[in-house]
């Protein structure tokens, strides 16, 4: 994992000695509203965005199930990166249909030739101006339930009714700091003590979670919402990656079993569950994270327990 110096690519990993052995994620700089407004830069328009994913990626995976579940697979067209992330970070298996582009830090420098940051998925790319709409996932997936709301062809609840958009802020307060990027806080930290604080709170947030679930088959509603889908993404690689890569080996997913029921339930709502890539979600997390797998090991278990 890489970034761009003032539009030079280069490789370095996380600074984690500036942050007594935190691991520290850095925020998504393209971050354009797009909203269905006459006078809007960014309006949602059938075939005008490109999307740029990693199968393997949580944060990507939240904008497959939404484009998935809203019923956006021919409105907004698709291009996944290999999930191998070495030197160079993310790259195609062939180039990119925009530009040819070998690696996706090449879409950030043709949106701003002088970016300086770290070059992320998901990337949704407007074929009008030329530039990266926005990479932050958790926006990008309220424009796909709002302002795309006119393109869907499936008809589903929003994934933030009014009545519950109080609960699923709340909701999506913790489960962001503590599980969704916990993990990694876990995976990522390169002391003792940031490793124990952040593992501490991971499996303080899980059993949290797996008391709200008693008696009930989504957090707040009485269908999948945001805060739902946002909780999935984890779940679903936490057995396969993050319980054995990322030390969060305290307990699994499988030994909660309301967690479990419910992370099996949301696999196979719908078609979400060709969403789901496993093999490239082990490739990516042991093969490219050489400074946690030196070798890039993939081991062959455990079997996905879906």
């Amino acid at each position: 994992m890489g970034m761009l110096v003032e539009g030079e690519w280069r490789d370095t990993w996380y600074d984690t000695k500036s942050t007594g052995g935190r691991f520290v994620r850095s925020e998504a700089q393209f971050r354009n509203p797009i909203e269905d407004r006459a006078d809007a830069r960014f309006r949602p328009e059938a075939g005008r965005y490109h999307l740029y994913i990693a199968d393997a990626c949580p944060w990507c995976h939240r904008v497959m199930v939404a484009r998935e579940v809203f019923g956006l697979t021919e409105v907004l067209p698709v291009t996944r990166v290999s999930p191998w992330m070495l030197d160079g970070g993310w790259h195609f298996d062939t180039p990119e249909p925009l530009f040819g582009a070998r690696f996706a830090h090449e879409l950030y420098t043709h949106a701003d030739p002088v970016y300086t940051g770290r070059v992320t998925v998901p990337i949704l790319w407007d074929t009008k101006h030329r530039t990266i709409a926005n990479n932050e996932s958790s926006e990008i997936i309220r424009y796909l339930d709002t302002a795309f709301r006119p393109l869907h062809t499936t008809e589903v609840p929003s994934w933030r009714p009014p009545q519950h958009t109080a609960a699923i802020d709340a909701l999506n307060a913790w489960i962001y700091p503590s599980i969704n990027n916990g993990v990694y806080r876990c995976g990522f930290a390169t002391t003792q003590e940031a490793y124990d604080e952040a593992v501490a709170e991971l499996f303080a947030a899980l059993e949290r979670a797996e008391a709200l679930l008693e008696g009930r088959e989504y957090l707040v509603a009485d269908h999948p919402t945001e805060a739902d889908w946002r909780l999935w993404v984890t779940l679903i690689r936490f057995d396969l990656v993050y319980h054995g890569h990322f030390k969060c080996n305290v307990r699994r997913i499988a030994d909660m079993p309301n967690l479990q029921a419910f992370t099996r339930r949301l696999y196979h709502t719908g078609n979400v569950r060709e969403t789901v890539d496993f093999d490239s979600i082990k490739v990516h997390y042991y093969g490219s994270h050489r400074s946690i797998n030196p070798h890039g090991i993939v081991p062959r278990g455990p079997a996905p327990a879906f």
